[in-house]
């Protein structure tokens, strides 16, 4: 079965070879060495003055940040389930909390942002997601952090990259707290959530806030190449194998640069089909497909072609389907799901087969045809 869900992702046969060792006590000098260079590695993937990483999900990244860096009221872009998300966590933490809510397909804007700050001088953090997984959108993080800066300099600004550090490059200079999991484009199972910290954020956690969760304990610790609790020891060592082979393999801008043209290739080839993108500003972690036939393309591709790709949640369950871009896919993989959807189409007398879809994917990718 090919997984091509935007989440977990499939990981490699060498990083589950390195994570199947014994397993090390994580206050042994061996696994601080192992951690140090973990770091070491994440700080050229993050470009942040600080980096964490904490054993949870990606959820456990969002609480972190939201309760460390906002002391008042929280902004929250809410395009997705995972935008509303941030909402949740600041009610829940007894904080203000402002939303700008728009559909699934639809990112915000830099003036309804400003306009929101400027009508509510009390907001001291916003919450937004580079790459909203609900529906595959990329918002425009670096422009509107930029002109919320612009506004008010001392705000902190909380990107969500779970399903954007590792796809794509994300310009930090604005951005307070920049989070990643596991089990994206860093092809690890989950358990493992990431952070990268800017000084202003730094001072702003002060003492810290929390227990568990507190980022100001974690900076201290991890400074010393250990964590204030159990490290996550077996996807430690997974993450630097992931890491070293990324920069075997390239580096991280090699990487960029494949998965945004298989993610232009992939666009274009089922538009090819006559398919419909749903969002109006793709990110390139996921290909999302909105379908009357959706749930039947899903059912179709699992049961005829061992290939499973996600659905949607709330409103739009059975209505789209969710290609996964994200990690070292191979471009014969890639093909193998596109030709799926073309077959499936055909099953559902949608469109006959003539392998359009590949033919699309060769001549983007490779000026093959053309």
């Amino acid at each position: 079965m090919l997984l091509f869900t935007p989440g977990p992702t499939p990981v490699p046969q060498n990083v589950r070879d390195a994570m199947s060792a014994e397993t090390m006590h994580h206050r042994t000098p061996e696994f601080e060495a192992i951690f140090e260079k973990t770091r070491a590695h994440l700080f050229k993937l993050f470009k942040t003055d600080e980096v964490i990483m904490v054993a949870s999900s990606g959820t456990g990244a969002m609480e972190a940040a939201v309760i460390n860096l906002c002391h008042n009221t929280l902004l929250n872009i809410n395009s997705g389930k995972f935008g509303e998300r941030f909402g949740k966590i600041a009610k829940a933490h007894g904080l203000g909390s402002i939303e700008i809510k728009n559909e699934w397909d639809t990112p915000a804007s830099v003036a309804e942002v400003e306009a929101e700050l400027k009508a509510n001088p009390q907001i001291d953090a916003i919450a937004i997601q580079v790459s909203e997984s609900a529906g595959g959108l990329r918002h425009s993080v670096e422009e509107i952090a930029a002109a919320a800066k612009a506004i008010n300099p001392e705000i902190m600004i909380i990107a969500d990259g779970i399903t954007a550090v590792g796809v794509e490059p994300i310009d930090v200079t604005n951005i307070d707290a920049l989070l990643a999991g596991s089990q994206k484009a860093l092809m690890l199972p989950p358990g493992l959530a990431l952070l990268g910290l800017s000084n202003a954020a730094i001072e702003k956690i002060g003492e810290g806030k929390g227990y568990y969760l507190n980022l100001a304990s974690e900076i201290k610790k991890q400074r010393q190449n250990t964590t204030a609790y159990t490290a996550a020891t077996t996807l430690t060592i997974g993450l630097l194998e992931v890491l070293e082979t990324i920069e075997s393999d390239g580096g991280i801008d090699a990487l960029y640069a494949k998965t945004a043209i298989r993610a232009n290739a992939t666009r274009g080839a089922l538009q090819a089909l006559g398919l419909h993108i749903y969002p109006k500003n793709p990110a390139n972690s996921m290909t999302t497909i909105m379908d009357e036939n959706a749930s039947e393309i899903r059912k179709l591709l699992k049961e005829e072609y061992d290939v499973n790709v996600a659905g949607g949640q709330d409103h739009l369950k059975g209505k789209i389907f969710r290609i996964n871009q994200m990690g070292l896919i191979s471009d014969y993989e890639m093909v193998w799901v596109l030709n799926a959807v073309e077959l499936a189409l055909d099953k559902l007398g949608r469109r006959k087969y003539d392998g359009s879809a590949n033919k699309i994917y060769n001549q983007i990718t490779f000026g093959i045809g053309e």
